[in-house]
């Protein structure tokens, strides 16, 4: 991996420019677009490791075609199920590859088994991608009111369906107006799942 490919990354991840990035490295802004456009390929030690630290995890390694283990913060529990009350309760933090970072925010540790037909497993580990709109039929993390759930959503006719894999636990409908007033809102799109046996 080149230096401006961590550097892409970086910048889609946190929407910082530039200039911003020059002001947290200490170099000027020429040199940060230098970084961006590939013009600068090595840079010394120190401003590695002054990347790093904004980066947030050692980019040596990567810089020399090695894979790393970056960790990703699991936030909370989402219900496999329903009557899971939000609340962010930091659990600690789980590796992942830089790949898995580029695709999620982070962790969340599901309860409940309503979602086994899709492989989340109660103890499983989701990561979220944080965005409030998914595809019709793409699991999520939904808010309904002070709850929070993970589910397949789908929006018909004004109606918004939360569909559960496993057939013991019923789905969810919600028309137009209880969306606006309870609310229920998509909080982040899952983009993998981890169970451990």
């Amino acid at each position: 991996m080149e230096l401006k490919d961590l550097i892409q990354e970086y910048k889609e991840r946190t929407g910082v420019n530039d200039s911003e990035i020059a002001r947290r490295v200490g170099v000027t802004r020429s040199t940060a677009s230098r970084w961006s456009s590939g013009q600068i390929r090595h840079v010394s030690s120190d401003v590695m490791e002054r990347l790093s630290e904004m980066m947030g995890y050692n980019i040596e390694p990567l810089l020399k075609g090695m894979e790393i283990s970056i960790k990703i913060p699991v936030l909370g529990f989402v219900k496999g199920g329903y009557d899971l009350f939000a609340e962010e309760n930091y659990l600690g933090e789980e590796d992942a590859s830089l790949d898995e970072r580029k695709s999620g925010d982070y962790f969340l540790k599901v309860t409940g088994d309503s979602m086994k037909g899709d492989g989340i497993m109660d103890g499983s580990l989701v990561l979220v991608k944080q965005t409030n709109t998914v595809e019709n039929g793409k699991i999520a993390v939904v808010m309904v009111g002070d709850e929070v759930t993970v589910k397949r959503v789908y929006v018909k006719d004004k109606v918004m369906i939360l569909e559960a894999s496993n057939p013991e636990v019923e789905n969810r409908y919600f028309s137009g107006t209880e969306v606006r007033t309870l609310p229920v809102r998509v909080i982040g799109r899952v983009v993998l799942c981890r169970t451990y046996f």
